[in-house]
């Protein structure tokens, strides 16, 4: 082969730009932040920002509150990166840090559903929607009365609407597990209910 011959199939234009950290594994990414390169942790970032901003907003129900937990979350992670288990997927930790701050988000606002002024408490559509209210609130005690390991599976799987996958992953626990527990969860809050609405027929 001649060289003019060489030189045609020789590739034109710029030496493409390599990202090797665009591949490059979560826990080479953690390790070359913790060796003081703090840059890399931006990759990161942006890996998982996308997927924690949605189970922030799925849990608060607010955008603007979803955005200050994701960031919130992000922070949290960068300060106690250095405890983080290299045995462990960096997803998963970051994933359930994202959730107790959105949880925490949520639990700390109280919200309050006044019966509307205008509905006088004594016409049928007021009290239905006063009995609503009771039975929402009878509910939300008993899901707290729960044991944590209990009430955290009710939480993200009909709070925050997470799948089966999604809650063992941010648990590191079992599918089989979740499953186990949210049918006992729902077995005692049943009975909670049911001994309560007892009480209110006999008084």
């Amino acid at each position: 082969m001649s060289t003019a011959e060489r030189k045609s199939r020789q590739p034109s234009g710029p030496m493409p730009v390599l990202r090797p950290d665009v591949d490059e594994s979560d826990s080479a990414l953690v390790r070359r932040v913790l060796r003081g390169d703090k840059s890399r942790f931006a990759v990161l970032v942006e890996r998982y920002q996308g997927v924690l901003f949605n189970v922030a907003l799925r849990t608060v129900g607010d955008f603007d509150e979803a955005q200050d937990v994701t960031q919130s979350a992000f922070v949290k992670a960068y300060r106690n990166l250095h405890k983080f288990d290299p045995e462990r997927r960096f997803f998963s930790w970051i994933y359930r840090i994202a959730l107790n701050e959105s949880i925490d988000a949520r639990n700390a606002r109280r919200p309050h559903h006044p019966v509307p002024e205008d509905l006088a408490a004594s016409t049928p559509n007021a009290l239905e929607l006063i009995t609503r209210d009771e039975r929402r609130q009878e509910l939300n005690t008993a899901i707290s009365g729960l044991p944590e390991h209990y009430r955290r599976v009710v939480e993200l799987r009909h709070r925050s609407e997470l799948t089966y996958r999604e809650i063992a992953e941010a648990l590191s626990i079992p599918e089989k597990t979740v499953k186990s527990r949210l049918f006992t969860a729902r077995r005692r809050l049943a009975e909670i209910l049911g001994q309560r609405n007892s009480r209110e027929h006999r008084a």
